[in-house]
């Protein structure tokens, strides 16, 4: 038995919240169980140096937990495993757009851990689609881009084996122990964005790796329809 009593295909209860935030072009509160983290975008009308003169758009991320989104408060200062994950959301995001449908601007998108219960990265990059769909969705409204630059729904989810069984959506409790601990990010038509995969106590076999991979792929399904939900309820 897990921890909190799900089973091992199980996730935790997921909510999103569309436009959380007044002031950004897009932004989305999601939480995974205990897990909560805040997702903006904001659009600006410049480009980074190497894509200036191309005639396209760049999504870029940053990422950083508060200071008491731990059990014991942590520094505000950035370390390499925040820059690690943050490169981790921008790839993941910028496999769900068109950069040329979207103009020469660049979206960043800012996901901040206000509570942090295993799960962070994944949960930001769920969190962030539906932030960065929002504010693309708000551009094509103003006239500022013609064309959908959104190509599919990008979610992720953590996966690992506990006790020699495979399990989907680890909390702090869990991965904290795990044998084995994954992150997959996937498409809307079920393809790899990014897997990453650590053997955290003993190698683990490629008959549980497969069990790891049908579990985050079945999870997928939920994250998805949770992802266009919260589109429909945000605001014009």
């Amino acid at each position: 038995m897990r921890p909190d009593g799900r089973r091992p295909d199980e996730l935790r209860p997921i909510s999103i919240t569309p436009d959380c935030n007044r002031y950004a072009e897009g932004s989305a509160l999601i939480a995974f169980g205990e897990t909560q983290v805040i997702c903006t975008a904001s659009v600006e009308e410049k480009v980074p140096g190497f894509l200036e003169g191309q005639g396209r758009g760049w999504v870029t991320a940053e990422y950083a937990m508060l200071p008491r989104s731990t059990h014991t408060r942590s520094s505000r200062a950035g370390g390499g495993r925040g820059q690690e994950i943050q490169r981790l959301i921008g790839r993941s995001l910028r496999a769900a757009v068109d950069t040329k449908a979207m103009g020469p601007r660049q979206i960043t998108i800012d996901c901040d851990v206000i509570q942090a219960d295993g799960g962070t990265r994944t949960a930001a990059i769920t969190g962030g689609w539906v932030a960065l769909a929002l504010a693309l969705r708000r551009l094509q409204r103003a006239g500022k881009i013609t064309k959908q630059p959104l190509r599919q729904p990008v979610a992720a989810i953590s996966a690992g084996i506990i006790d020699g069984e495979a399990r989907v959506d680890l909390p702090y409790a869990e991965d904290s122990q795990a044998e084995a601990d994954c992150n997959f990010v996937m498409t809307g038509d079920g393809r790899f964005v990014e897997i990453q995969a650590t053997a955290e106590k003993d190698a683990f076999s490629a008959e549980q790796y497969g069990a790891l991979v049908a579990l985050a792929s079945n999870a997928m399904k939920t994250l998805f329809a949770r992802q266009q939900e919260a589109l429909g309820r945000g605001r014009p």
